[in-house]
């Protein structure tokens, strides 16, 4: 079965087990429990922080560690209330999405397609927000840097997947292109370089 054939067949179509890329799907599962976790300890330490400004939490190490400092800017409620309340509208639906898909669940392309675009705009508002806690705020929330990471990678394996089922309409040629690269695991280096220069930026600064 072709891939848009695949995209295109019912929901509830039964598919073989290499077709529903249990990998990609078992990362973007486990990457997002990790950012709803983190989502409802940022969500409960901004309820804390307008109670109490003075507030201290376990992650306060020091004053360039610390989630306090973060959750105190303007940059932390950008919306005009807490950020990690995106995480915890967001996130539940992107673990819905691998559960199902573990299972056999097939989405439309339109569907995957609006679930790409709606990460790809939380992929960019997370290392904004990396950008300023690094280069303006002047301090660090390890909680937030969690949501970075694993915000990066469910962004990584859902990429992986619409590529492979090309629900972005690719020509013939792009599209084999592109699947060969993600056979050889690119994608997945890429993301390890990000890691690793995000690492670095880190004990530069902070450590």
């Amino acid at each position: 079965m072709s891939a848009e054939a695949l995209v295109e067949s019912s929901v509830f179509s039964p598919i073989a087990k290499k077709a529903r890329h249990i990998g990609a799907f078992s990362e973007m599962l486990v990457s997002s429990l990790l950012s709803l976790i983190a989502s409802l300890v940022l969500s409960a330490e901004a309820i804390t922080l307008a109670a109490n400004p003075n507030a201290v939490f376990s992650c306060d190490i020091s004053a360039k560690i610390s989630c306090s400092v973060v959750g105190a800017s303007w940059q932390a409620s950008l919306l005009g209330f807490p950020n990690a309340f995106l995480g915890l509208i967001a996130e539940p639906v992107v673990i819905t999405i691998a559960l199902a898909s573990l299972a056999g669940v097939v989405f439309p392309r339109w569907f995957m397609n609006a679930a790409w675009v709606v990460y790809t705009a939380g992929l960019v508002f997370a290392y904004w927000l990396l950008y300023q806690a690094y280069f303006n705020i002047g301090a660090l929330c390890p909680w937030c840097l969690l949501v970075t990471v694993t915000t990066t990678m469910v962004f990584a394996s859902m990429t992986r997947v619409n590529i492979y089922r090309n629900t972005f309409g690719l020509s013939e040629g792009l599209h084999a292109r592109l699947t060969r690269w993600l056979d050889a695991w690119l994608d997945q280096y890429i993301v390890v370089v990000i890691f690793v220069v995000i690492g670095a930026m880190i004990v530069v600064r902070y450590l």
